[in-house]
């Protein structure tokens, strides 16, 4: 029985790890974005983080929504997810993988591409 659950486990690790991929860089990304399949970019830093500049067309999911609007994200589309520097985008990462999802990580999140001088958007609350 024992045995079972290990190599069923282990199964579930594989099926899950095969779906992470490699880290983007920031460059790459950049031009990624005019492709016509580009990827879903997800921004899972806070409202504020985002509104103060996001990658050009990144879509923001909090990370600690992220498990509720899941329907939200395509499944048969490539996801680049980021943060500020990497440990939130790793917890979405693996809630994303474990649901199925092709991700990537954004190679030095957003303080990568902002070192890289990649262009920003920015976004204006209405009071």
């Amino acid at each position: 029985m024992y045995l079972r659950v290990l190599l069923a486990s282990l199964v579930l690790l594989f099926a899950a790890a095969a779906n992470a991929g490699e880290a983007v860089a920031p460059r790459q990304l950049a031009r990624q974005l005019h492709a016509e399949n580009a990827p879903l970019v997800l921004d899972v830093r806070t409202q504020a983080e985002f509104d103060a500049g996001h990658v050009p067309g990144a879509v923001l999911i909090p990370h600690d929504q992220l498990a509720g609007r899941l329907a939200e994200i395509p499944a048969d589309r490539d996801v680049v997810v980021y943060c500020h520097s990497g440990r939130r985008s790793t917890l979405a990462e693996r809630v994303l993988v474990e649901n199925g999802h092709a991700v990537s990580q954004l190679d030095g999140s957003w303080i990568g591409w902002r070192a890289a001088g990649l262009p920003v958007e920015t976004t204006e609350r209405q009071p």
